[in-house]
């Protein structure tokens, strides 16, 4: 086994990476609790700025017991899934980001508060400049146009993956869900505390 893993955008994530961020949580969350203030710490995010909505939304959907915390085993299963998760965990865990109610389907206030989020990480990141093409109405407009098969307005699991599988635009616009290791290591390199 090598001492790196190329994740789907192509960035090398190396072992010692990995157990610099899990000894960091043993030293920082010595009770096993990470609390959401000490996630947007730990990743260097802002309280209020441009990614503290997209961080809030991650540290929902690390939290799998519900519990407004996150230990170090979803900690530890978070990031296996980040670095190494196939597309359709990535996908499965992506929609628990856009649910934020956890009522199991995203509306189009959720899909608009996320987009929203995406494109200001987007924009201050150095990816995609020509993300902002299209205002957040006219990409949730098209997303539930292509996504919500029954047309019920809201958009369940099974039409997310599917939609997202079958139209390259949608899995194009997911990508920093789908790949939240490229936010992770963006949010490592920005911050001071590495």
């Amino acid at each position: 086994m090598g001492q790196a893993h190329q994740t789907e955008n192509n960035e090398e994530i190396d072992v010692k990476a990995l157990q610099d961020m899990y000894k960091r949580f043993a030293t920082e969350c010595p009770s096993g609790q990470l609390f959401l203030h000490e996630f947007k710490r730990f990743f260097g995010v802002e309280p209020t700025g441009e990614a503290s909505d997209y961080a809030e939304n991650m540290f929902r959907a690390f939290d799998t017991n519900g519990d407004n915390t996150i230990d170090f085993l979803e900690f530890v299963a978070a990031l296996n899934l980040v670095f190494r998760g196939d597309l359709e965990h990535k996908l499965r865990w992506s929609f628990k980001v856009y649910d934020k109610d956890g009522n199991g389907y995203v509306d189009r206030n959720e899909l608009r508060s996320i987009i929203d989020s995406i494109y200001k990480v987007k924009k201050g990141t150095k990816t995609d400049s020509s993300v902002v093409q299209q205002s957040v109405d006219e990409v949730v407009d098209r997303l539930l146009l292509a996504v919500d098969t029954d047309g019920d307005g809201h958009i369940n699991m099974e039409e997310f993956i599917r939609g997202a599988k079958q139209d390259p635009w949608v899995l194009d616009l997911l990508k920093l869900d789908i790949n939240p290791a490229g936010w992770v290591l963006e949010q490592r390199r920005r911050s001071a505390y590495f």
